[in-house]
């Protein structure tokens, strides 16, 4: 990256484009920019996730992370440019193996909660999910190398693994989803 931010109001977003990384000048609606600032708000979020107490093997996985969304946003800015490779995939895959080996298996949905850590990690989940999605909208107008796609799929199944790793780090449980909650008796339900 050659050139750096000096300052930060430059005017020349005033209009309602903005500048890529290779120059080239944009809409700021344009899908592009929309899986940019999504990426951007996944990161976002995870930084929220970083205020938590959190065991030290799961806070260094989330600032590599942290710097992977930085690259991946990067790379959505710089078109013809690739940052993130399968290398990326496979490391959120090895992650993934390894959390899920620690739960037990799920016999019924679980909703977001438990502990606040764990809640902030369903929030990067579905924002995950959104970029994701901003992220094939893209890749139906122009080319988008296909691992920062499936980079983002990955995630949002980590952050999932991840609540319920930390719902139990704070001494917790998943918070299932009761499918006979309407017909129980006394719940509040009419």
């Amino acid at each position: 990256m050659g050139n750096r931010l000096s300052r930060i109001v430059t005017r020349t977003g005033d209009g309602g484009k903005t500048g890529l990384g290779d120059g080239s000048r944009v809409d700021k609606f344009s899908q592009r920019i929309v899986a940019i600032g999504e990426i951007d708000e996944t990161n976002s979020h995870i930084g929220v996730l970083l205020c938590e107490t959190l065991p030290a093997d799961v806070r260094a996985m989330l600032l590599d992370i942290q710097h992977d969304l930085f690259d991946l946003g990067g790379e959505l800015s710089m078109p013809r440019q690739t940052l993130l490779g399968d290398a990326h995939v496979v490391k959120l895959d090895g992650w993934l193996a390894h959390y899920n080996t620690e739960l037990p298996p799920l016999k019924e949905f679980i909703l977001p909660g438990g502990s606040r850590a764990a809640a902030l990690a369903h929030v990067v989940r579905a924002v995950s999910r959104r970029a994701e999605r901003a992220m094939v909208a893209l890749g139906a107008e122009e080319t988008v190398n296909p691992a920062p796609r499936q980079y983002i799929n990955r995630l949002s199944d980590l952050m999932f693994v991840l609540a319920r790793v930390l719902n139990r780090a704070a001494g917790g449980a998943d918070v299932l989803w009761r499918r006979d909650r309407a017909a129980t008796p006394g719940d509040g339900a009419r």
